[in-house]
């Protein structure tokens, strides 16, 4: 069985596409709230669950948080096929910042991984807002990540790398 995100109806919490603009315990600037430190935000949730979630083919999505829990185990994925050739924390660091520095697609643009899971923006502000949360979201978790794939002496850590070879909901990694 599929785990699913604990956010469930959030209330008073900002939506953009459909998608709920989470507390986030990030010293990263963007449109997401400040959560408290140590509160399980949606990313520690997304890594926590990402070594069971990525064998699931469907994925039953109970609450919009979910579809947020997808994308970022997604986007764990496409960051560990980024990181299978690094053999040290350095390398692996540099791979993280490029992949960082890609355009972030929104719903309803090219390349966006999952069309028809999220609505399409209503306006343009709306998607700039999108797509500042996703990258935000998306710095914050390939930093998380770096300190789970790799050892404190900076060796890659093989029984999170192992992961790079499976493919989500059957999408292929570029």
């Amino acid at each position: 069985m599929v785990y699913h995100s604990s956010f469930v109806d959030e209330e008073g919490v900002t939506k953009a596409c459909g998608c709920p603009l989470l507390p986030l315990k990030s010293h990263i600037k963007g449109p997401a709230p400040a959560s408290d430190q140590d509160r399980t935000d949606i990313v520690d949730e997304a890594i926590t669950f990402f070594r069971a979630n990525v064998f699931f083919r469907n994925f039953d999505i109970k609450s919009s948080a979910d579809k947020l829990l997808i994308y970022l185990t997604f986007y764990i994925n496409v960051a560990l096929k980024r990181l299978e050739g690094c053999r040290t924390l350095a390398e692996g660091t540099k791979a993280i910042i490029n992949l960082g520095l890609e355009k972030v697609p929104v719903p309803g643009e090219p390349n966006f991984p999952f069309p028809g899971l999220f609505p399409l923006p209503q306006s343009k502000q709306e998607a700039e807002l999108f797509r500042n949360y996703l990258k935000q979201i998306r710095e914050e978790t390939s930093g998380r990540l770096l300190s789970v794939t790799y050892r404190p002496n900076g060796t890659p850590n093989k029984w999170w790398l192992a992961f790079a070879k499976r493919k989500f909901m059957n999408i292929i990694v570029p």
